[in-house]
């Protein structure tokens, strides 16, 4: 009994604590997190896409470094792991910014209680038995990957259409340069 009580009482713990720190990473660098956002929200494919490259490249030392039998080749291994894993939960908040920002277009919350509802609901998808697990959480991980390092790298997505003013604009500068 007092197994099932560990277990039960564990995952409680972090249940709360994982909308907490993503909430605590959202009010600590909300520049930082909404960089995240803006590539989740406009380019998720290559947000994917690049989390996927980066998770083999980081997937591949750590496996090498945890397969030595040496022990602080281990520790380094399992430092990095923890390493990588802390720094994604900023695309993780990126992500749950985007799903607060959609709830709070629909309804009239506060942008924070629309980010904590969202960290709660990315959290608990991704803790649904066998969907969750596969069809949530393994590409929740790739994209917090993607968009985390987009926004640490300070690359955020090109405009696609120009709007008429500012087409305008361009070109007369275009043709008074070139005159």
């Amino acid at each position: 009994m007092a197994d099932i009580s560990a277990i039960f009482f564990i995952l409680l713990i972090i249940g709360i604590a994982f909308p907490a720190m993503l909430t605590a990473w959202w009010l600590l660098f909300p520049s930082l997190i909404a960089r995240a956002q803006t590539r989740v929200e406009k380019t998720p494919w290559q947000t994917f896409w690049l989390g996927l490259i980066l998770v083999i490249a980081v997937t591949i030392p750590i496996t090498m470094m945890l397969a030595i039998p040496f022990g602080p080749a281990k520790f380094i291994g399992w430092i990095t792991l923890g390493a990588a894993l802390a720094i994604s939960t900023i695309g993780s908040a990126g992500i749950a910014a985007h799903l607060g920002a959609r709830l709070s277009k629909h309804s009239s919350m506060t942008p924070l209680n629309g980010f904590i509802r969202g960290a709660v609901i990315l959290e608990l998808a991704a803790f649904f038995p066998l969907i969750g697990w596969l069809f949530v959480w393994i590409p929740i991980i790739l994209i917090s990957f993607g968009a985390t390092s987009f926004a640490l790298l300070n690359w955020l997505p090109r405009e696609k259409t120009l709007n008429m003013e500012t087409s305008t604009q361009v070109n007369a500068q275009y043709v008074t340069r070139n005159s």
